[in-house]
């Protein structure tokens, strides 16, 4: 694959992290002006503003939220929840309905955040009104500036990221992993998207060996339906810029390709979760060498079939094996197929 635009990813996350900044300032200023000001209720007020800043952080923090549309659904409606009992007590809390306008574009589909903005600044005039016990048409001018602004923006910007999105070229397609190592030997090509599994022949991971072999090769992304230990590491150790899953959003597929472009990595959740659990606890952590022993045994090999296979010995099948059974705090070959295959160490 050909890419000509560069990575969105950093700028998108420059400005999601600004959003959230905005939101917890202008939160503190509610508070903080509460207290300056002697206002009636200051204490409570305060803490208001200290649950719904902990609320929105949830937001930030949690990986499901960025993920999933109904999970930001979820936390959209409990952020919607905490802000306006704190704007019925402070009028300022009216300016978090600005960050809020790009939240809900951003998260919910076009309709649901239409409506989502729609009903935050109608819940912003209402602040400025309440406090005065009084209605005019320039209270609405405010929210209602703000609410087109940030469509005006937000729509523009997705257009924008469509349209880079058409940028992506696809320059050729393999049938078979020796294919793609020829293919992507011509020098054209910026990245490869490679599967781990093509039946017969040479596989996904020997094929990224050789192709990031080579002086300027290009960046390989593997997108597989494979997530195990028994197939993540080979990949990865075999040069691999990223990993994800065949599961993943387009434009998730999209992001990747353009990060591994520009020479950074992306990982399915599933995949670096594991990887990280292997940082942490590398005494429990199987080796390249014994998850593919332990594979081979899942597919009803004996050691002797696993030694010749792998080119070992049949001492050395059971001392890995052995090591296998101590790692995973179990006395046999079905039970340690069985746990590793819980743990995703090796395919179901």
């Amino acid at each position: 694959m050909n890419t000509a635009a560069p990575a969105l990813t950093p700028a998108a996350r420059a400005l999601a992290w600004c959003l959230h900044l905005l939101v917890i300032g202008l939160l503190a200023l509610a508070a903080g002006r509460a207290v300056t000001d002697g206002r009636p209720h200051a204490g409570v007020i305060v803490a208001v503003s200290a649950v719904c800043g902990l609320v929105y952080a949830a937001g930030p923090v949690l990986p499901r939220v960025r993920r999933s549309r109904r999970a930001a659904a979820l936390w959209l409606a409990a952020v919607g929840t905490c802000w306006p009992t704190l704007l019925a007590l402070s009028p300022d809390a009216v300016w978090v309905a600005f960050p809020l306008y790009f939240l809900q574009l951003h998260l919910l589909p076009r309709r649901a955040g239409l409506a989502a903005v729609a009903a935050t600044a109608v819940a912003a005039v209402a602040g400025f009104a309440a406090p005065q016990h009084s209605f005019s048409p320039a209270m609405a001018i405010g929210p209602a500036l703000g609410a087109a602004v940030a469509v005006a923006v937000v729509w523009g910007y997705q257009a924008l990221y469509r349209e880079s999105e058409h940028r992506l070229v696809v320059t050729a397609e393999a049938a078979t992993a020796e294919d793609a190592v020829t293919r992507a030997a011509e020098g054209d090509i910026d990245v490869v998207l490679m599967d781990l599994q093509f039946g017969k022949g040479m596989g996904g991971a020997e094929a990224t060996a050789r192709i990031t072999a080579r002086p300027g090769a290009p960046r390989v992304l593997i997108v597989t339906t494979y997530d195990s230990d028994a197939d993540t590491l080979p990949a990865i150790e075999a040069g691999a810029t990223g990993y994800l899953l065949k599961d993943a959003p387009p434009e998730d597929l999209a992001a990747a390709v353009r990060t591994a472009a520009a020479g950074r990595t992306t990982l399915a959740p599933t995949v670096a979760d594991r990887l990280m659990h292997r940082l942490r606890a590398p005494g429990t952590a199987l080796t390249r060498r014994e998850t593919e022993v332990l594979a081979l045994v899942a597919d009803g090999l004996s050691n002797q079939a696993v030694g010749a296979r792998l080119h070992l010995t049949e001492g050395t099948v059971k001392s890995h094996l052995a090591r296998v059974y101590a790692k995973l705090g179990v006395d046999s070959r079905t039970a340690a197929v069985a746990v590793a295959t819980d743990l995703g160490l090796i395919r179901r």
